[in-house]
């Protein structure tokens, strides 16, 4: 059994995607990042980082003792390697500039002109590029769906990020076929079940424990 310390975030996405596609008995435990549950001592203990996801196998394939993992990246390839399923020899990410596109527009108290337009064009280009590696090839590696898929999947929000799907038909056919999938269908239902009505903006007391950290939070 895997508990799954989660939130409903796009990195928080990537674990559950995983853990339904290779059919692992794992259990959420809900970490609300906009009331600060991140910060709890004992959450701390997993996730030094105070980040979702993280992980605790209960079951490691050495037969030992628990272990516990932090960072998206990370727990997806221990998982792959765990189970030997969906692992590439690449990997590439989307979540640095796409998570700063939707910070300035959306998150940010004070709307920023040239940051959003920075951010928007830095994703539209980097959809360009995951748009020219789909050519020809049904997923990211080709024909076999891998963690690098998993990685980006959750990141594409065209409407979200400023950008016109239909001026990437690869990355639209690749986006759509993921979505599809059985095992996407019960990952996002699982997150409708922990937070079912997401905010979409931040309130002042969210924007202070998600945007304001500095060293004086690590204890």
């Amino acid at each position: 059994m895997i508990d799954l310390y989660y939130w409903t975030t796009p990195n928080g996405h990537k674990i559950t995607l995983f853990l339904e596609e290779a059919g692992l008995p794992y259990t959420i435990k809900p970490i609300n990042i906009g009331k600060g549950d991140q910060f709890d001592p004992a959450f701390l203990k997993i996730s030094p980082n105070n980040r979702i996801p993280a992980i605790v196998d209960h079951a490691p394939a050495d037969g030992g003792k628990s272990i516990s993992v932090f960072e998206s990246g990370a727990i997806l390839l221990y998982l792959a390697g765990k189970t030997g399923q969906f692992i590439p020899k690449t990997l590439r990410g989307l979540g640095p500039m796409l998570g700063q596109n939707h910070h300035f527009a959306h998150y940010a108290p004070e709307k920023l002109p040239y940051a959003i337009d920075r951010y928007v064009k830095e994703t539209s280009r980097l959809y360009a590029v995951l748009d020219k590696r789909l050519g020809g090839r049904d997923f990211i590696l080709g024909k076999q769906y891998t963690i690098a898929d998993m990685a980006c999947y959750p990141w594409i929000g065209p409407e979200r990020q400023g950008q016109n799907i239909d001026d990437f038909p690869n990355l639209k056919r690749w986006h759509a076929a993921i979505k599809e999938r059985p095992a996407t269908v019960r990952a996002y239902a699982r997150a409708k079940e922990v937070n079912p009505k997401p905010a979409p903006t931040r309130t002042e007391e969210e924007r202070k424990i998600l945007f304001g950290q500095d060293r004086s939070v690590v204890k």
